[in-house]
């Protein structure tokens, strides 16, 4: 919760797609809330053949942390309050830093990593009349710390760009981007530890607008040349965990170009199902999330379409939490066909 945004309603149900990420030994954190959906999650991964952690504290408190000293720490979004309990100087000034999109601007200049035309403001107040006459339009302000695709305003013309800029409190930090003309945007996931970074998995977004709604693996490209510069950078500097950037993918191609939008210090929403997939062996899946009448897991019927590791299909319950007010994040395992075939059956049980 130290790194959400206000639009985005249930966040503090969203613990539990940790479980499937979680191994037999583990300790995991869920919201009190959850602890109704537990026989019928647990039912669910057990169908399927997914391991995970049946030692759960249902307490979300960052004073938990400081109860496991034999424990590795993982957590979503590593901040004060994780530092706090578990201090790591060297990681909480790496997230601070690259979490604003202003930083990585100044980084990927730096180490030579391609990124799109942007220019950096301290402040929205210091945008000017000329600043605004030599925008690059069209253009997206942005906050440089934003989530969710909160604080993003497309702009495509003055008159947008002003009343954008509007928008914000004078003090905020922000930038100006030009528009990345395509359809493919990729997730470059890393992982990093006292050993070292490793490349985790790329895939590709689903968006809507410039709001997050799933991703597909594989994904057409898969540029780490791009961004394993900035990834050892922050590795040295002393990141640790899950992290990815966002990669936009321009021109045909027989020539592509790949420029690199921002980095996520933490884990994002391709984690979870990237975790789930790794751990069951799926190549070909499609994450994605879903509006639901229902309000509870034992209303959802998943009868025929639940995944079956005899062949390698189905539907997986990978963010579960948010059933409660009607909201799921489902991995759906299979070529493109058969994940077409089982949305559309799931759409109509939903």
């Amino acid at each position: 919760m130290g790194c959400t945004a206000d639009g985005v309603t249930g966040n503090h149900l969203y613990s539990g797609r940790a479980l499937g990420l979680s191994q037999p030994g583990d300790v995991l954190q869920l919201h009190p809330d959850l602890a109704g959906e537990w026989d019928a999650i647990s039912a669910h991964y057990r169908r399927i053949g997914l391991s995970h952690t049946t030692d759960v504290l249902w307490d979300l408190s960052h004073a938990q942390l400081a109860q496991y000293p034999d424990h590795d720490v993982s957590v979503f979004f590593f901040g004060p309050d994780e530092h706090a309990v578990r201090p790591d100087q060297r990681w909480l000034e790496t997230v601070a830093a690259i979490n604003s999109k202003n930083t990585f601007m100044d980084v990927a200049e730096r180490l030579a990593v391609p990124v799109p035309l942007t220019i950096p403001f301290a402040t929205v107040d210091a945008i000017t009349e000329a600043d605004i006459a030599a925008a690059p339009l069209p253009c997206y302000l942005k906050a440089a710390v934003s989530v969710s695709g909160v604080g993003i305003h497309r702009c495509a013309d003055d008159a947008e760009l002003r009343a954008a800029i509007g928008q914000f409190s004078p003090d905020t930090p922000v930038q100006i981007q030009q528009e990345v003309v395509t359809d493919v945007f990729l997730n470059l996931q890393f992982d990093s530890d006292a050993r070292g970074v490793r490349r985790h998995a790329a895939t590709e977004q689903v968006l809507a607008g410039c709001v997050h709604q799933g991703n597909r693996h594989p994904a057409r490209h898969t540029p780490w040349d791009s961004v394993e510069p900035m990834a050892q950078w922050l590795h040295d500097q002393g990141m640790r965990g899950v992290f990815a950037f966002d990669v936009a993918v321009v021109g045909d191609d027989t020539a592509p170009e790949f420029l690199a939008i921002e980095c996520n210090p933490r884990y994002n929403g391709a984690s979870y199902p990237t975790a789930v997939a790794h751990k069951l062996g799926i190549d070909v899946w499609l994450a994605k999330a879903y509006h639901t009448r229902h309000r509870s897991l034992s209303a959802v019927d998943l009868s025929g379409i639940e995944y079956d590791p005899a062949t390698g299909t189905g539907i997986i319950l990978v963010n579960w939490g948010p059933i409660l007010i009607g909201k799921l994040l489902v991995l759906i395992a299979g070529d493109e066909a058969t994940q077409a075939r089982l949305e559309q059956e799931l759409l109509m049980r939903l």
